[in-house]
């Protein structure tokens, strides 16, 4: 399946679309937060906290995780304070590593998939040089 997502850069005119090849997944049950362990695609919700670049603090009543969407040079995203959202992706160490993130209006933002190293790994001179080959 392909998907096409537009990310804005911080609310900016000008969006780029992006295309990924996207795996079917099965639902996951949600986790409260508190519960996390280290496994594949969980799915955790609840209350935008503090934002930090593509970072934020989601919490969902149980407790609060530092929810990580990728480096700002890969993509710039404009979450918001306050905002509900549901969040698949997996549990490292200290955060959770986003894979999608889904807004309570339904809109959904694929941040990577799931297998593999992320788009972004080897740094903004890895991708480019990467996505240069490929294209």
């Amino acid at each position: 399946m392909k998907a096409i997502v537009t990310l804005a850069a911080l609310g900016a005119a000008i969006a780029t679309p992006l295309f990924l090849d996207l795996e079917p997944r099965s639902a996951s049950a949600q986790i409260p937060i508190r519960d996390l362990q280290r496994q594949p695609d969980i799915t955790i919700s609840g209350t935008i906290r503090s934002v930090v670049g593509n970072e934020f603090i989601l919490d969902d009543g149980t407790g609060q995780i530092i929810v990580d969407a990728g480096p700002p040079w890969y993509h710039q995203l404009n979450f918001q304070v306050g905002q509900q959202v549901t969040v698949v992706g997996e549990y490292d160490d200290y955060d959770f590593d986003a894979f999608s993130i889904t807004y309570s209006n339904g809109e959904t933002i694929v941040i990577r998939n799931a297998g593999g190293p992320p788009p972004w790994a080897g740094g903004p001179r890895g991708y480019e040089r990467g996505h240069r080959q490929r294209l």
